[in-house]
């Protein structure tokens, strides 16, 4: 870890919710009861974010490989997220929330793929906090999407492949209308990054817990958030250029 100047707040976190299977485990219950715990561990952060003034929040909820977890287990999800849906749209528009899903969302059934698009016309105004949801998602086939689109555009002759670039990949992955995240956190003990926002990771401040997302609460929160603000982000610059940066900078 960096011992650089105190930056900003992270304007954008990014979050691995692991562990709620091996916290039912632990209790003996059934890992769905671990789904259910992990749900108060969502309301908690967004609780945090509100009060912090945190622009967007990413919550990993289903990955893509997910669906190949044993049958019972998905259809207790897929139960838990339409209700989830159902109950929590309105909270989030009486909170400000705006509700965005990334993900393959062709995977859904179409009362669940309903809800999400309600929940997301029903909270499109709101300005407090973007709550993005992956679910159906995963790093490699949001690149694998922008791929996809680049070589339509080029066979249909809107763009050459010479104007190929960072940019252009960047403006069709997901979230490209959003800050960029500042602060990855996945709790539960694992060191990896799972295939999410494989893209949109490459200059993120990562943080890892042993805490189980059950038990993710806004004090573990804070010391993520405490641990980001006094490390040097230097986008491939040395600490010196950086210095000068902020020198030269004029304070608003």
């Amino acid at each position: 870890m960096s011992s650089g100047p105190i930056t900003s707040l992270p304007r954008h976190i990014a979050i691995v919710m692991d562990g709620n299977g091996r916290w039912a485990q632990r209790r003996r219950r059934p890992r769905v009861i671990g789904h259910r715990a992990g749900a108060r561990a969502v309301d908690r952060t967004i609780d945090f974010c509100l009060e912090r003034g945190i622009e967007v929040l990413t919550l990993f909820a289903f990955s893509s490989e997910n669906w190949g977890r044993p049958r019972d287990e998905v259809d207790a999800l897929m139960k838990l997220f339409m209700g989830a849906l159902d109950r929590e749209v309105g909270e989030m528009q009486r909170r400000g929330v705006r509700v965005r899903f990334i993900g393959e969302r062709s995977r859904f059934s179409p009362p669940i793929l309903e809800r999400m698009q309600n929940a997301e016309k029903a909270t499109e105004g709101n300005t407090r906090l973007t709550l993005v949801i992956a679910a159906s998602y995963g790093g490699r086939q949001d690149i694998a999407a922008a791929a996809r689109a680049l070589a339509e555009d080029v066979a249909a002759g809107r763009l050459r492949p010479e104007q190929i670039d960072e940019t252009a990949v960047g403006a069709r992955v997901a979230l490209a209308d959003l800050p960029p995240p500042d602060l990855f956190i996945r709790t539960g003990g694992d060191t990896r990054v799972s295939n999410f926002l494989l893209w949109q990771l490459a200059y993120t401040e990562l943080w890892f817990t042993d805490t189980l997302w059950p038990e993710f609460d806004a004090a573990i929160l804070q010391q993520a958030v405490d641990d980001y603000a006094r490390r040097e982000r230097r986008y491939g610059l040395t600490s010196a250029q950086i210095a000068v940066q902020a020198t030269e900078t004029p304070s608003e």
